[in-house]
């Protein structure tokens, strides 16, 4: 018999705020864990490096980047990313993920965009279609992959009010 694991307390204490210049090697950070642990079979067409730069260089100061910031040490445990109607980013570190965060940035970002949001999803992370659908996101386009820089196949979401 296993001992089941006990439920992780939802983060309420984590502030949802706008990414600033110094948030910016962490929120890269973030995304590379996730990316890593969510993606393992996807090849990043990117060095680590060259994350790190897009995000200092373009993310944070010319997109509309939020990110988790749970302070007391942890820091950024999550980033979401806005472009318009797209929510182009979200990703959460992997410890983090299961309490909620994902949940609170898919609010703000209906908040944000309260006439609908689209977004891509590659057709390999089964949990984010599920995480999406269970938020109102219904799957309109699939693709071979062709117009994105890892050439995985991907899937285009739309969520409407």
């Amino acid at each position: 018999m296993t001992r089941a694991e006990p439920a992780r307390p939802l983060d309420t204490d984590v502030v949802l705020r706008r990414a600033a210049a110094p948030d910016a090697r962490a929120a890269a950070d973030v995304w590379l864990s996730s990316f890593a642990a969510a993606l393992p079979t996807v090849v990043s067409p990117r060095s680590a490096d060259e994350v790190r730069g897009y995000f200092r260089d373009v993310v944070v100061p010319f997109r509309e980047t939020w990110v988790a910031d749970a302070g007391g040490g942890h820091g950024i445990v999550g980033v979401m990313v806005l472009a318009d109607d797209e929510l182009s980013q979200l990703y959460l570190a992997p410890d983090w993920r299961g309490r909620g965060l994902g949940d609170r940035f898919v609010a703000l970002a209906k908040e944000r965009s309260p006439l609908g949001l689209t977004l891509w999803t590659f057709q390999v992370n089964r949990p984010a279609h599920r995480f999406y659908e269970r938020h109102g996101f219904v799957a309109v386009e699939y693709t071979d992959g062709g117009g994105n820089e890892e050439r995985e196949p991907d899937v285009r979401y739309l969520w409407r009010p």
